[in-house]
């Protein structure tokens, strides 16, 4: 075999050496890298549906949780704090720039620009219809006449 490529001309014999990387190229893309590509699709896809299933599992353990202390309606139960204030806050539409749970099981809510009236009308509900504890309050002014900047620490009543 080296005998008959040294016997060709220097042009063939480079057009050999071409053609022999363009084959192993080809080879190297139809064995290798395509079959790679596709399985890291196919489990992109597979990572979306399990965290999918994630979340539904941990949206019926905090039901089951519920349930099982009391019942869905009961005053007691331990609720999602974040969603309850994550829904209220929105029903009032009132400016969240920061949620951050602390190690004692509260939430500190930072409010921003929001009108005074809905921030008191929001720690009422909080307090008096969702049963929770308003711990700490802090309200600062801004430069808007009725709005104001509110730092607030929420927690589980009991």
């Amino acid at each position: 075999m080296k005998a008959w490529f040294a016997g060709l001309q220097q042009r063939e014999q480079l057009s050999l050496l071409v053609l022999a990387l363009a084959v192993f190229l080809y080879l190297f893309y139809s064995l290798v890298w395509s079959p790679l590509d596709s399985r890291r699709d196919e489990l992109k896809v597979q990572n979306g549906v399990i965290a999918d299933s994630r979340v539904r599992v941990d949206a019926m353990v905090s039901q089951l949780l519920e349930l099982r202390e009391g019942g869905a309606g009961a005053r007691g139960a331990r609720r999602n704090l974040t969603s309850e204030i994550n829904e209220s806050t929105g029903r009032f539409q009132l400016p969240v720039m920061r949620l951050q749970p602390n190690s004692r099981g509260e939430i500190q809510v930072r409010l921003e620009n929001a009108p005074f009236d809905k921030v008191v009308q929001w720690l009422h509900e909080m307090e008096f219809n969702k049963g929770l504890l308003v711990r700490e309050v802090s309200l600062t002014q801004t430069g808007t006449d009725g709005l104001v900047n509110a730092t607030v620490r929420v927690a589980q009543a009991g």
